[in-house]
């Protein structure tokens, strides 16, 4: 058995509310087993004998929906995975000021097109950047998030596609607990 966590957009935000129990249940009711959650947002741990791959993620879109009434777009990584994920080091001092900055990872289905980087790579300010590196993006912020110029709007159009944000710090965090277990 190998160790997974799903993030999940759009549980806990918006008028969502999910109950941390339930949405536990409704991993373990297609077979999931060892399944936890972390913090509530929409962080879930489980294990799985299988490799997961989109055919999983699209599983757990439809159960959710099902249990849910809504649209809970899902994106699968496995702990190695987010082990490198916490690891990379997408931005240089020289380009931020990194002790005041805030790090958000974009977790998506696949790696984006050449042609979604270049407009991601000219969303570019003096205060925020961002950096793919696979089937994740990198998002530094140095000034309040609601004075953000990328946040919503322009980062989506951008992206063309579904995404789910986390800080770096929850990453961190999920490894630390979970890292042990792969």
């Amino acid at each position: 058995m190998s160790r997974y966590v799903a993030f999940l957009r759009a549980i806990n935000v918006g008028g969502h509310v999910v109950k941390m129990a339930d949405l536990r249940k409704h991993f373990e009711a297609i077979g999931l087993t060892k399944v936890e959650t972390f913090i509530a947002s929409g962080n879930v741990i489980f294990d799985t004998p299988a490799k997961p791959d989109r055919a999983l993620e699209e599983q757990l879109e439809a159960q959710l929906k099902k249990r849910l009434g809504y649209d809970v777009d899902t994106f699968v990584r496995s702990i190695p995975e987010l082990r490198a994920i916490a690891d990379c080091a997408p931005f240089k001092p020289s380009e931020f000021d990194l002790a005041a900055a805030r790090i958000h990872v974009g977790f998506l289905n696949s790696a984006p097109p050449a042609a979604v980087i270049r407009r991601l790579n000219a969303l570019r300010t003096d205060t925020e950047g961002i950096r793919v590196r696979g089937r994740e993006f990198y998002w530094i912020i140095t000034v309040p998030f609601g004075e953000s110029a990328l946040a919503g709007g322009p980062l989506d159009r951008a992206l063309g596609v579904s995404t789910t944000l986390r800080n770096i710090n929850t990453v961190r965090r999920l490894v630390a607990k979970y890292g042990g277990d792969d």
